[in-house]
């Protein structure tokens, strides 16, 4: 029941800034597409009490409860990229032209998840380019691409967990960001509101400036 509370909450505020769109129903699909994409993710970063409430009615322990949450958002991820795939193959990317806002994002959050980042990011620039998309969101999704190439990214928006040598388990930190000292300037240029290190306080990380020679 929390969780249905939840995704309703969540979609009602996605839907308090909607404009009318050319398209309503694909607006309507939209908008249900991006509540899932977020209900276990923000389940995820529950507090320790709720955690061990979903666990108990999951049947798993505390410790299995996150990847339970996982394997149930996967399963989303992978029916959410699939209609995308089909829409975007018939309509193009469903931007802020088609669907109003901010239903114009709801894909972008479908690719962002994916693994099909390469593929779309060429059609994610063009929107970002005609104004169907902000383009803080399409810089997002070329650093996560570049992190995922294993370069260095630009806005210092991607973080990610690993170990590192003398560290003893996981060490969370900001991907390497090229040109550190600009980063702030190109955020704000970019549409962020968030300075790096504010950045990294949102995802529970302490910032630090990490180069490539140490994540490799």
């Amino acid at each position: 029941m929390k969780q249905l509370i939840a995704a309703a909450l969540l979609l009602l505020a996605w839907n308090a800034s909607a404009q009318s769109p050319p398209d309503r129903e694909l607006k309507r699909q939209l908008d249900s597409v991006y509540a899932i994409d977020q209900q276990y993710r923000a389940l995820l970063s529950a507090p320790p009490a709720q955690k061990d409430s979903l666990a108990k009615a999951y049947g798993v322990s505390l410790g299995e409860i996150d990847m339970k949450l996982w394997g149930i958002q996967s399963r989303i991820d992978s029916s959410n990229l699939r209609w995308v795939d089909s829409v975007i193959a018939r309509r193009g990317y469903p931007g802020r032209s088609l669907v109003g806002e901010p239903a114009h994002e709801a894909a972008w959050y479908v690719i962002q998840h994916s693994g099909k980042i390469a593929h779309y990011l060429p059609l994610i620039r063009t929107a970002g380019k005609k104004g169907e998309l902000p383009f803080r969101l399409v810089a997002m999704m070329e650093d996560r691409y570049l992190m995922e190439q294993g370069k260095e990214q630009v806005w210092g928006t991607q973080g990610t967990c690993r170990g590192r040598k003398g560290v003893t388990g996981t060490e969370c930190f900001i991907w390497p960001i090229k040109d550190p000292g600009g980063v702030n300037r190109r955020r704000k240029e970019a549409g962020f509101d968030l300075t790096v290190e504010e950045n990294a306080r949102r995802l529970g990380i302490t910032y630090r400036i990490v180069t490539l020679s140490e994540v490799q």
